[in-house]
């Protein structure tokens, strides 16, 4: 595997399990360092041993998204451990689902809190630092933004549209300064997914059927692999994008 990314240091949060581990060992395997963060320390030392075990170089630290002060002290760590930050993936979430009038007003604040507003505040902290040497912001969407009949999923996608939103302004607002900003939408063997077809075994079941590619994607293999790709020097001039990882499933036109 050719070290595209060698001397470049990652931060990624929700990097315990799920889609983050993947991202991680991807970005870890073309030669980046990675800041393992989240909010179950176990679980980020876990997948920091099998970047160290597989040759790589990675940290791990608490970072809860609802806590603005360990945000912040996760940016800093990285930065005391390796001088920098040139790549930033906003994995983490904190959503909230059902119909509208059975959703907690209270819960969708929180999921706010810890969707766009921990995106937001990330991509903040890291921009001094993605300033000086340039560098590139992968900021996680979902397809739920694009449902036809969005019974249940609103909250969701109202979270996901706004994080969209946020990539989009970003990659307009900081392009000249050398960073790009680019959001992806995937189908991933996540915890979280496992959860979802367990709660929901016939609908899991036509949705896997919806996807032609019939399958979800790995976590590493497709998804990790993927952002790796588009943090690489050969996708220098994408940015702004938001780009569904589905096996084409949904329709961004």
């Amino acid at each position: 595997m050719s070290l595209v990314l060698k001397d470049k240091v990652a931060i990624i949060t929700g990097a315990g399990q799920g889609v983050g581990q993947g991202i991680a060992y991807a970005l870890a395997e073309r030669g980046a360092k990675v800041a393992v963060t989240g909010r179950t320390v176990s679980k980020c030392e876990t997948t920091r041993d099998e970047i160290v075990r597989r040759g790589g170089d990675a940290i791990a630290i608490e970072c809860n998204i609802h806590d603005a002060a360990q945000m912040a002290l996760a940016v800093d760590k990285t930065v005391e451990q390796w001088g920098g930050i040139n790549i930033l993936v906003n994995n983490a979430l904190s959503s909230v689902f059902g119909t509208l009038n059975r959703v907690d007003p209270e819960l969708f604040a929180k999921s706010m809190n810890g969707g766009p507003v921990a995106t937001l505040r990330m991509m903040q902290l890291c921009y001094p630092h993605l300033k000086k040497a340039g560098g590139s912001i992968i900021n996680l969407g979902s397809t739920a933004t694009k449902r036809w009949d969005m019974t249940g999923y609103g909250t969701y996608a109202a979270d996901k549209a706004a994080i969209q939103a946020l990539t989009r302004a970003a990659a307009s607002e900081w392009g000249v300064d050398n960073i790009r900003a680019n959001l992806i939408l995937p189908h991933a063997t996540s915890p979280g997914l496992q959860g979802w077809i367990d709660a929901n075994p016939e609908e899991a079941a036509a949705f896997v059927q919806s996807i032609p590619m019939k399958r979800i994607g790995d976590c590493e293999e497709d998804i990790g692999r993927f952002v790796a790709a588009l943090c690489s020097p050969e996708s220098s001039y994408v940015s702004g994008q938001s780009i569904a990882v589905d096996g084409a499933q949904a329709y961004m036109g």
